[in-house]
């Protein structure tokens, strides 16, 4: 699995998340304020996307919910496509993907959970976290050795640096 992966992440130009189960653990806390919803991000997700970003490779959002912790959080990382509230993933992907006149094969998407299938079988690279249900588990091209929320969003950003040679150059401009 991992050897056809890596091939299909050397072509990579967008990677795309779901937020619930991959950019966060999937836990939803409520406050007492009807509109108070908070979110846990994974700092070092946060850097792996910047550095996809450094590398020309862009990042995109797509999530069922609706949340402005997610839309301060994809402002904080310079993510500009933002989908929120869309539960049939893999059109909203299509709607990228056209938009932005990309080749499938040129896409990897990381999805947890049923929802995500659609656009994980769109996309030219399927990646999950370790923690996704079983059914997404068996469609991904790669799964992540980490969960959703602990890091699982910067090991496939890091796979995706490495495939395409990128990672040895990235490391050594933080030594």
């Amino acid at each position: 699995m991992t050897g056809r992966a890596a091939q299909k992440a050397e072509s990579v130009k967008l990677v795309v998340l779901d937020v619930d189960g991959v950019m966060t653990d999937g836990t939803l806390l409520y406050g007492t304020d009807t509109h108070l919803e908070m979110k846990s991000f994974n700092i070092k997700d946060g850097l792996g996307i910047k550095l996809l970003q450094r590398c020309g490779i862009d990042v995109a959002i797509i999530t069922g919910r609706t949340s402005a912790a997610v839309e301060r959080r994809a402002a904080e990382l310079g993510i500009t496509e933002l989908i929120q509230g869309r539960e049939d993933k893999g059109k909203a992907l299509e709607e990228v993907i056209a938009t932005r006149k990309l080749d499938a094969a040129s896409v990897a998407y990381m999805g947890d959970d049923l929802p995500d299938l659609g656009a994980m079988r769109l996309a030219g690279l399927a990646s999950c976290p370790i923690d996704a249900v079983e059914a997404v588990k068996n469609d991904a091209d790669w799964i992540a050795p980490l969960a959703g929320g602990d890091g699982a969003v910067r090991a496939l950003c890091d796979f995706i640096l490495q495939a395409q040679g990128y990672l040895p150059e990235l490391n050594d401009t933080f030594r």
